[in-house]
């Protein structure tokens, strides 16, 4: 059943009170508040690539908060092992058993600091837990959600000591952006608080996890006309015809394209989907699933300019399939 003009109109305020509730620990950041809402309502996970204080933690605390949900952070470093991400079996010598110690990963929403600086092994210890939503331990397969959200970060100015992510592991964050430096007005305000060591301490629960699962169920069910579908497919076909694109956008990309803008025109206060919002989101959504010719990028092509040629020559639909 699809949704209906009237459950696009709850979802939008729901949706904006989420936001605002945020707001209250990260400043001057609506936008990416929003994505990252929106990530977390079409059940993907989030890759910050950002310089350090901008308040990532904040933001995985605050989201947490407000949903009534529970966050783990994971500093990742060279020496991390995977069973300190997913957590593993202890034998009890006292009754003579084994005991399951649950690692970070069972959280509402868990932040992964500095994933690219753990090796490889211990990354691809996220892989399963992102993509099916559980972890097998001992052969013994154990759900972490839902809701389950990973949000992780990369500093993209120190690359000493780090290990690049595969490809494979960057298609399974639905979006990446940056939070950035706060403006000037923010600032300020930040540094008259400045007492307020944890500001994501002050954000008051607003919803239930239950909800938040019931939220996402409405949102799967925005509709979406065949001739946006045809525009997404076009568009993931034009970046694989760049010529300086060595990886263009998968059909996993475009499907996890397709659950993003249902979810923003929900919190648009729409029951449709509009190439708009393709438009809107195709930056923080396929970026990351391109990858470039080395020949490229030493010549300075870039992804942005990449996308923008190609939103420019696909020609969005103007109006519904017949």
């Amino acid at each position: 059943m699809s949704t209906t003009p009237e459950q696009a109109e709850w979802f939008a305020e729901s949706f904006t009170r989420l936001v605002d509730n945020v707001e209250q620990a990260i400043l001057g950041k609506n936008h990416v508040v929003r994505l990252a809402f929106t990530t977390l309502l079409s059940g993907g996970h989030l890759l910050l690539e950002d310089v350090p204080g901008t308040g990532k933690t904040m933001l995985a605390k605050a989201m947490a908060n407000t949903v009534q949900g529970t966050t783990n952070r994971i500093q990742f470093t060279p020496d991390l092992l995977p069973s300190d991400v997913v957590g593993g079996t202890v034998y009890d010598q006292r009754d003579g058993t084994f005991e399951l110690r649950k690692g970070p990963v069972f959280a509402t929403i868990l932040l992964a600091d500095e994933i690219n600086r753990a090796s490889p092994k211990t990354q691809s210890a996220l892989l399963e837990v992102m993509e099916e939503g559980q972890v097998t331990i001992d052969g013994t397969t154990h759900p972490v959600g839902p809701p389950f959200m990973v949000i992780a970060t990369q500093n993209p100015i120190e690359q000493a000591g780090t290990y690049r992510l595969p490809e494979a592991q960057l298609d399974r964050f639905l979006m990446r952006t940056s939070l950035g430096y706060p403006d000037e007005a923010s600032t300020v305000q930040l540094l008259a608080e400045s007492a307020v060591a944890n500001r994501s301490a002050g954000v008051t629960p607003l919803i239930t996890t239950q909800a938040v699962v019931d939220m996402a169920a409405l949102a799967a069910e925005v509709h979406v006309d065949h001739s946006i579908l045809l525009y997404l497919s076009r568009l993931a076909e034009a970046t694989r015809r760049e010529p300086e694109v060595r990886l263009g956008v998968s059909v996993r990309g475009c499907m996890a394209f397709t659950r993003v803008a249902k979810t923003w025109a929900a919190s648009l206060g729409r029951h449709y989907v509009l190439p708009d919002d393709v438009k809107e989101l195709a930056l923080p959504v396929l970026a990351h699933r391109m990858v470039l010719e080395p020949e490229a990028e030493f010549a300075g092509a870039t992804v942005t300019n990449i996308l923008a040629r190609v939103l420019s020559q696909v020609e969005p639909p103007t109006e519904r399939a017949a």
